[in-house]
C-alpha cells in the first residue's frame, strides 16, 4: 500500500514540476502582452534585413512610442545618408523624408490594423489576435509563428517571433512568404521599456530639420538632370507576363521611364528622380499608406506609388489587385530584370 502511495506522489511531483517547467501558450502570451503593453511607452534599436529584391539590403530601423498614439519610426538604409520617418502625433499620419525636404500627409489611423515587425505592440496584438497560433520552445527562446495583420499578408502570411525566456522581449522576427521562405527579418538591438516622450518631439517639423541647405538644392537639380538614375525592374517571377514596351523621354526636370508589361497581367511603371519641393509644408496625398519596409507608398484601388534612393516610382494598372501591386512593389531592384 505505501509503495502504491509513494509511486502516485512520485507520478503527481513529476507532472507538476513538467507542468512548471514548460509554461502553456496561454500564460505566456498573457506575460508578453503585460509586459510590452503595459508600460507608458518604449524605444527601440533595431536591423532589418529585406530579401524580396535581387539583393539584401539591410536597413536600421529606430523607434519611439509614447502611449496613446504618438510614434515616429525612423528607417534608414546602411551605406547610405538617405532616411524616411512615418510619425503620428496629434495632427495625423505623416511620411517625413529630410533628406529631400517632403512631408506627406495620411488620412489614416496607421499603425491601427495594420501590424508592422519592428513595432512590439503590434506583434503582442498578432500572437493574441491568432487563435491558431502555435508556440515552441528552443534552448533560450519561445517561438511563436502567426499570420500577419499588414498590407502585404497575402505576399507574406506569416511571421515568426522568437522571444528572449529570460528578458520576456522579442529578439528577431522571421518574415516568411507562402512558402515558408524568409522574406523579411527583424532583430532587436536593444529595447527599452517605460519610456515616454514630449508631444512636441513628435512634430513633424522637428523631424522635418535634417534637410539640406537651399543652396545645396539648385546643383542637386542639375545634377539629377545630367545623371538621370539607375533603371529600377520588377523580379517578380509571374507566368505569361513581359515587357512589352521600355522608354525613357527627357523633361525638364531629368529623365523619366515607362515601362509597360503585359500578358497575363497588365501593369506600367513609371520612374523619375525626385524633386525637391520649394517649401516643407505637408503635402496630403491620395490613398492609404503601405509600409514596405524600405519605404512608405501610397495605394489606391488602380495605382501605387513610393519614392526610393532618391527616386519616384508610380505602378498604375486597370487589371493588378491591390496585392499585387505591392508585390511588385516590393520585389523592384535596381538594374535588373528576370
Amino acid at each position: 500500500m505505501r509503495s502504491r502511495i509513494f509511486s502516485l506522489l512520485v507520478v503527481v511531483i513529476a507532472i507538476v514540476l513538467t507542468a512548471c517547467g514548460t509554461p502553456s501558450k496561454d500564460n505566456v502570451t498573457k506575460k508578453l502582452s503585460d509586459k510590452w503593453n503595459d508600460s507608458k511607452g518604449y524605444e527601440l534599436q533595431a536591423t532589418m534585413e529585406i530579401k524580396t529584391g535581387a539583393e539584401p539590403r539591410l536597413y536600421d530601423v529606430d523607434v519611439w512610442h509614447t502611449k496613446p498614439d504618438f510614434y515616429r519610426v525612423n528607417v534608414s538604409q546602411s551605406g547610405k545618408d538617405e532616411s524616411q520617418m512615418i510619425v503620428r502625433n496629434e495632427d495625423g499620419v505623416f511620411v517625413v523624408t529630410p533628406s529631400l525636404g517632403k512631408t506627406y500627409k495620411f488620412q489614416s489611423d496607421w499603425p491601427a490594423q495594420n501590424s508592422q515587425a519592428y513595432l512590439i505592440g503590434a506583434l503582442s496584438e498578432d500572437i493574441t489576435a491568432d487563435k491558431n497560433a502555435t508556440m515552441t520552445e528552443e534552448d533560450d527562446a519561445f517561438v511563436f509563428e502567426t499570420v500577419t495583420r499588414n498590407n502585404h499578408r497575402k505576399v507574406l502570411p506569416t511571421q515568426k517571433i522568437y522571444i528572449n525566456k529570460k528578458t520576456w522581449l522579442p529578439i528577431y522576427v522571421s518574415v516568411l512568404d507562402e512558402n515558408k521562405e524568409e522574406q523579411i527579418r527583424i532583430t532587436f538591438n536593444k529595447i527599452t521599456l517605460g519610456t515616454a516622450r514630449d508631444a512636441k518631439e513628435y512634430a513633424v517639423e522637428l523631424n522635418n530639420e535634417e534637410s539640406k541647405p537651399a543652396e545645396d538644392e539648385a546643383d542637386d537639380d542639375e545634377a539629377a538632370k545630367e545623371e538621370g538614375f539607375e533603371t529600377y525592374y520588377p523580379t517578380v517571377n509571374w507566368q505569361g507576363v513581359t515587357l512589352e514596351i521600355e522608354e525613357a523621354i527627357k523633361t525638364e526636370n531629368g529623365t523619366r521611364s515607362f515601362m509597360t508589361f503585359g500578358g497575363e497581367k497588365e501593369f506600367t511603371i513609371v520612374q523619375e528622380r525626385v524633386q525637391r519641393p520649394d517649401h516643407k509644408l505637408p503635402v496630403s496625398i491620395e490613398g492609404d499608406p503601405v509600409d514596405l519596409g524600405f519605404t512608405v507608398a501610397a495605394i489606391t484601388d488602380k495605382s501605387i506609388r513610393w519614392e526610393n534612393d532618391g527616386i519616384s516610382f508610380f505602378v498604375a494598372s486597370e487589371t493588378l489587385t491591390k496585392d499585387e501591386m505591392i508585390e511588385v512593389a516590393l520585389s523592384m531592384s535596381a538594374d535588373e530584370m528576370k
